[in-house]
């Protein structure tokens, strides 16, 4: 998988993170979703993983790439983690570490990309990006970096959508475009930067990191029901928050939307090593 064109990328809004950067934590922005809705999972999955590594938190550093206003990075701190989150918003960074203070969560953040990540190499064991590969200028870069900054042995943890006509028609057609279901910023998403599996597990095994799963993620209702709240939420009946409580997202056998995974840096070994 190559850099995205130039074209493409331009047609994605990241700048919405500048311009509603101070709006990440309240609960009329569509972006608090990532925090009644998708956190829940992320965290669930995580705690699931640690377990089956037998991870211990304590003295564990820990990395957000794209952590935004800080949602998931808060989650990464009240697990125990040393934890550092990294943006190119300066918004979203400022209200990320406006909240963090007010709850008492010593969390370092830093301004810079996934493509330059400012850490010397080994310095993490775990490195999390979740939504945030999608929006990516150079994702082999980024997963090149982030192989960097991780020790041997650290785990990489991410979620993303898949590059589907299904995911075309959920994402970008009925989350974005259709008026009466729209509740994302028109190009908050750009179908041509969703990622589809393989490509994933093949800038991994490229970048010293051993793919270990995928699992789908979907709603814990039906599509019919999820298509009568977001009219609900699109017509201002409810607002992002509660919309958010109405349902789960939970793990499914289909990737054909959104999946989550992770991979484990492994040691690579000189050709000139002796046996």
């Amino acid at each position: 998988m190559q850099k995205i064109p130039e074209e493409i990328y331009n047609c994605i809004d990241n700048d919405i993170y500048n311009k509603e950067g101070e709006r990440w934590w309240q609960p009329d922005f569509s972006l608090n979703l990532i925090k009644t809705l998708y956190n829940p999972f992320r965290i669930n999955y995580t705690k699931k993983i640690f377990g089956q590594l037998k991870i211990n938190s304590e003295k564990t550093n820990a990395l957000e790439v794209g952590c935004g206003g800080g949602i998931l990075s808060e989650e990464i701190s009240k697990m125990g983690f040393i934890t550092t989150g990294i943006d190119p918003s300066e918004q979203s960074l400022n209200i990320a570490i406006k909240h963090a203070k007010v709850n008492h969560l010593k969390i370092k953040y830093e301004k810079g990309t996934g493509e330059n990540l400012s850490f010397q190499n080994n310095s993490f064991d775990l490195v999390f990006c979740c939504d945030v590969l999608e929006h990516v200028r150079d994702l082999p870069k980024v997963i090149a970096e982030i192989s960097r900054v991780l020790k041997n042995g650290g785990v990489f943890i991410y979620d993303t959508f898949n590059r589907t006509n299904i995911s075309k028609i959920s994402a970008i057609k009925i989350l974005q475009e259709w008026k009466r279901w729209a509740n994302m910023p028109p190009n908050l998403h750009v179908w041509e930067m969703f990622i589809k599996p393989d490509e994933i597990r093949t800038l991994l095994l490229e970048n010293q990191l051993d793919w270990k799963e995928h699992c789908g993620i979907k709603p814990n209702i039906s599509y019919r029901k999820m298509l009568q709240y977001l009219h609900k939420r699109a017509i201002g009946e409810l607002t992002y928050e509660e919309f958010g409580k109405k349902f789960l997202m939970v793990e499914s056998s289909s990737t054909l939307i959104m999946y989550m995974g992770y991979a484990v840096k492994y040691e690579q070994k000189s050709k000139y090593s002796v046996p």
